[in-house]
């Protein structure tokens, strides 16, 4: 039987280009705002975080702030 990864999020590793799929899905959750991202709208993450953000306002504030 194959199981449908709509429903559950995808896990990504992060590189300084482009992110590879660990476990599929079809979406992750913003960092930030747990708002899903489907992953081909996906254009924003911290590499040194590990973490996906929404839009690019989300993304700086993000990275402005301490570790």
């Amino acid at each position: 039987m194959l199981m449908s990864s709509g429903n559950e999020p995808a896990k990504l590793a992060f590189g300084p280009n482009d992110f590879r799929v660990m476990q599929p899905g079809r979406f992750v959750l913003c960092a930030v705002t747990g708002e899903p991202i489907p992953l081909d709208e996906l254009r924003y993450w911290s590499v040194e975080r590990q973490e996906p953000y929404a839009s690019a306002q989300i993304a700086t504030r993000r990275l402005t702030e301490p570790a």
